[in-house]
């Protein structure tokens, strides 16, 4: 049997990777590859693996920990993906405050499953929003703890993509890219944008031209990165919203949504990493996002619908206290249903700050 191209792509909360393996997907796809995506989370219940899901691809979920505390979980899916489409290529996405990835994922993978898998090179999507803040040591919301991961996921890949340049001015990526090389000088940097494929096809050549190439795994403090994944709250939450009396429109409920959430977390003076809400019925999706505290929010999926109701899902990842993150939810969310006459029933709410990431391998 040929061996399945096994590539995963980093990057920090909010950097743009369900967007980017999206496109990759569809990308090897028009070539004639049989392509599979696996999504990862601290917790279940995921906006990405719905938007994904709904675009017609076949995914896998490991929740509950990242790839590197659930690597027989991510195995296991591989092999059910595998029996099931026997896919060309598998596309993997860590949780977006994970690090490390090389030496607890990439190389037992290579070890352990090297007849039927095929790394390739571990990518990370650089988010230009905290990318300026932390590279350039302005903080902007996270502390040295939490801006050590976006370091580490930086100093660790073989290929960093700069995405989002479409919202980027050219004094302002020169910048970022002047602030990178500072930093990490020799690294293959490949400007780009996931939204509008920009800068994709020299970003995707790279990624099948460059073998990954075992190196000295980098050293990490596991006390220091445990203590900046834990000053991140993460909220999953599901509710449902129905119409008392007529049809209300989606995309302004998902996007009013993160816009009031927004203006809470301000007043706060709590910084967003990711906050995305989706909602859905009979396969129409609305998706709206937050990616920092100084964007706007972004309708990402807009379904043009109306409905009399909807199952929302929350995701939320920000700098601040998870028993004050739930409330803010559960404030923002009544007072959209008051405001608009709609009944609201609250599913499932669950946050909490990660825990200590322990590796089921861990290769030096």
């Amino acid at each position: 049997m040929s061996q399945i191209q096994f590539f995963m792509l980093g990057g920090f909360l909010g950097a743009g990777k369900t967007t980017a393996l999206a496109r990759m997907a569809r990308q090897l796809m028009s070539q004639g590859k049989k392509v599979a995506l696996v999504t990862n989370d601290q917790a279940h219940d995921l906006v990405d693996t719905q938007f994904l899901r709904t675009q017609g691809f076949r995914v896998g979920e490991v929740p509950g920990a990242c790839f590197c505390c659930k690597f027989t979980d991510l195995v296991d899916v591989i092999e059910t993906l595998d029996r099931a489409t026997t896919p060309d290529v598998i596309l993997a996405e860590p949780v977006g405050s994970c690090t490390d990835l090389e030496s607890t994922v990439i190389a037992p993978l290579q070890k352990f499953h090297g007849l039927r898998i095929s790394v390739g090179p571990l990518a990370i999507l650089l988010k230009p929003g905290h990318g300026r803040k932390i590279l350039s040591a302005s903080g902007g919301g996270f502390s040295e703890k939490a801006a050590y991961i976006f370091l580490k996921q930086i100093e660790e890949a073989q290929l960093v993509a700069i995405n989002k340049v479409d919202a980027l001015s050219s004094v302002e990526l020169e910048e970022l890219r002047g602030l990178l090389e500072e930093r990490f000088p020799n690294k293959q940097v490949f400007p780009m944008s996931a939204k509008t494929g920009e800068g994709f096809e020299e970003f995707m050549t790279a990624l099948h031209s460059t073998p990954y190439i075992p190196k000295q795994f980098m050293d990490v403090d596991y006390d220091l990165y445990a203590e900046g994944e834990a000053e991140l709250a993460w909220l999953n939450g599901t509710l449902r919203l129905a119409s008392k009396d007529s049809s209300f429109e989606l995309d302004q409920c998902v996007l009013e949504l993160v816009s009031g959430l927004r203006q809470e977390l301000l007043r706060q003076q709590a910084e967003p990493a990711h906050l995305k809400i989706s909602g859905e019925i009979s396969q129409q999706l609305s998706v709206a996002n937050l990616v920092d505290s100084e964007s706007a929010p972004e309708l990402s999926v807009s379904s043009g619908a109306a409905v009399s109701d909807a199952r929302i899902t929350i995701n939320a990842r920000v700098v601040v206290d998870p028993v004050l993150l739930e409330e803010l939810v559960l404030q923002v969310t009544a007072e959209l249903a008051s405001r608009h006459g709609l009944n609201l029933e609250v599913d499932t709410m669950e946050c909490f700050r990660p825990s200590r990431p322990v590796p089921t391998h861990r290769f030096r």
